[in-house]
């Protein structure tokens, strides 16, 4: 059986989403002695959003097209409106009913209404391996997250850190429908929306203003933890799917714990332990997944990079050097035929039940 490197590259991709964001914490959390939280969540997200369009802007030499379609634009905005505006704001006013361990505890729901959102709403394939790796994974983030003395959770709290989970879940399933556009674009958009709601919500409670030395160490954990981890995001999400990106990237929290115990000299427990036990196993039982059946592609016609692989066998109305990957307008003929295949972006089809 021949690798899937498509999907070899989406769990790399998906990985390192989780590397980058997770590894942002402790950083992120030696700038809170200067910077108040909202103000500091703008900047991260500002330099999320201005440090892609940048780097879009030096790579492609100019200012390209997004690849979205008309149609897509909604998608895009949708995801903004969730992911950008209404997920930050429900957190900010969660964090005032909530402690910050309780917050990081409830946070662990985004993974799960997720994956709930892909395979009610959004039909998204699964199976009982899928689901079992990502409870292990959440499981663990759980355990990672669970506060020392455990107290009762003001109910108004809970409710408004789960609309917040609710919107980010919303946020990754509409962003999977257009993972196909520029990466980049997606990613930078949200980043500097979000960026500005919360910069606005910062100037609304007249917080102080940092030195630029702190804000621009801000801006550069933004980029590198938000900005490229979400473009790394996107792209995991045209290989993988949303459940199994979310769950992936659900790792993230304990390899941020990871980073704090290796530099900040933070101290492990048992429970650290438990946490990455589970996480291992959650990870590795989505590794080693295997699904193949005999399935029906139906017409397609879409822009996406890709190689000639044997779903891209199409002929082309431009010269072309031979070079792969490309980047074209291109058609998909039915095909029916069997192979290991994942809920990529031509694998979105419906399966028989049992």
């Amino acid at each position: 059986m021949k690798i899937n490197l498509n999907y070899s590259h989406s769990v790399f991709f998906a990985l390192l989403a989780a590397i980058l964001f997770g590894a942002s914490t402790p950083f992120a959390k030696k700038l809170l002695d200067q910077i108040p939280p909202v103000l500091l969540a703008g900047l991260l997200y500002l330099g999320s959003g201005m440090g892609l369009y940048l780097f879009r802007l030096i790579k492609d030499r100019s200012w390209q097209a997004s690849g979205l379609h008309q149609k897509e634009w909604l998608w895009l905005l949708g995801a903004i409106i969730f992911g950008g505006i209404l997920g930050p704001i429900f957190l900010m006013l969660g964090l005032k009913k909530v402690s910050a361990a309780d917050a990081s505890l409830l946070l662990n729901l985004e993974a799960v209404l997720t994956a709930l959102l892909a395979w009610i709403i959004f039909k998204e394939s699964t199976d009982r391996r899928i689901i079992s790796g990502m409870f292990l994974i959440v499981a663990g983030g759980v355990i990672l997250a669970w506060p020392n003395q455990v107290d009762s959770i003001p109910w108004q709290g809970v409710l408004i850190i789960a609309l917040a989970c609710l919107c980010w879940a919303i946020d990754n399933n509409l962003t999977r429908k257009i993972s196909t556009a520029d990466a980049l674009f997606i990613a930078g958009s949200k980043g500097f929306v979000a960026g500005m709601v919360n910069l606005i919500l910062a100037l609304s409670l007249s917080l102080s203003a940092p030195g630029w030395v702190a804000v621009s160490y801000a801006l550069a954990i933004g980029f590198i933890g938000y900005g490229i981890s979400l473009a790394l995001f996107v792209l995991a999400l045209r290989g993988l799917g949303t459940a199994r990106t979310g769950a992936y990237f659900s790792t993230a929290p304990f390899i941020g714990a990871a980073i704090a115990v290796l530099f900040f000299g933070s101290t492990t427990t048992v429970l650290f332990w438990i946490a990455a036990f589970f996480m291992a196993v959650g990870v590795w039982i989505h590794l080693t997944e295997k699904h193949e059946h005999t399935h029906t592609h139906e017409y397609l016609f879409h822009n996406h990079s890709h190689v000639h692989d044997p779903h891209h066998q199409h002929e082309h109305d431009f010269p072309w050097n031979g070079k792969e990957p490309h980047r074209h307008t291109h058609e998909h003929q039915p095909m029916t035929h069997s192979h290991p295949h994942y809920p990529d972006i031509h694998h979105r089809h419906k399966h028989d039940e049992g």
